[in-house]
């Protein structure tokens, strides 16, 4: 990794990138090309070959970060669905008393109290025994939030029917940032990779168990 102060004569911002059509300049990312770069060799960090290690030393912390400003999504989604549908009648009933309604706020309530206690054990675990013993807790996580908030947000959504998906309740931005999330800091399909490797402890059966995976029944194998 190399710093590359700016301006600088070759390095060219063409445009800020949209995200699902929402203007995401000046923090977001942008279409940059490098022309004939040249700094001195002082702007390497940590040294030559050390640029991975720099980015997987922010990866799990930025990871937990993800995954607690999605989970503070899917709570302002959930409490905005609740009042919409509680001040909302159809067919002379409010939509809150519909039992569908009622089954989705329940859902939706299990599901982030399962993704907030999920995120907490890997940043006690990240706290407690660093990046590399956490990477599973880590990697659970950052497929659990983003899919969790797409469906809460989802719910919210149908609750407001075409308002929902207006810009005048947050909830179309809402949804189109958690599915963004699904793929920063590695798609879902990487860290499912993850997940299956840490759990398979040379082709045993293993279940988590405090700090690390032990076998699911010592000395059994599947072979029998």
């Amino acid at each position: 990794m190399i710093l590359v102060p700016l301006p600088h004569p070759g390095v060219i911002i063409k445009r800020m990138l949209p995200v699902f059509g929402y203007d995401e300049a000046l923090h977001g990312h942008a279409e940059v090309v490098f022309d004939n770069v040249r700094v001195p060799a002082a702007n390497m960090l940590l040294g030559e070959g050390r640029g991975f290690d720099i980015a997987q030393g922010r990866l799990g912390p930025g990871r937990i970060h993800h995954c607690m400003r999605l989970i503070g999504l899917a709570e302002r989604a959930l409490e905005r669905m609740c009042r919409r549908t509680m001040g909302r009648i159809a067919f002379g009933m409010r939509i809150s008393d519909q039992t569908v309604t009622q089954e989705r706020i329940a859902e939706a309530r299990i599901m982030i109290e399962q993704a907030r206690l999920l995120t907490l054990k890997a940043a006690y675990m990240m706290d407690k025994y660093g990046n590399k013993a956490a990477r599973a807790e880590i990697a659970m996580i950052k497929v659990a939030a983003p899919n969790m908030a797409c469906r809460v947000i989802d719910w919210a959504i149908q609750a407001f029917g075409g308002g929902g998906v207006t810009g005048d309740y947050g909830l179309a931005y809402a949804y189109a940032t958690a599915p963004v999330l699904r793929l920063a800091d590695g798609p879902d399909e990487v860290h499912r990779n993850q997940i299956a490797r840490s759990g398979l402890d040379a082709g045993r059966l293993t279940v988590f168990s405090g700090k690390s995976f032990v076998p699911f029944m010592q000395g059994d194998n599947d072979e029998r």
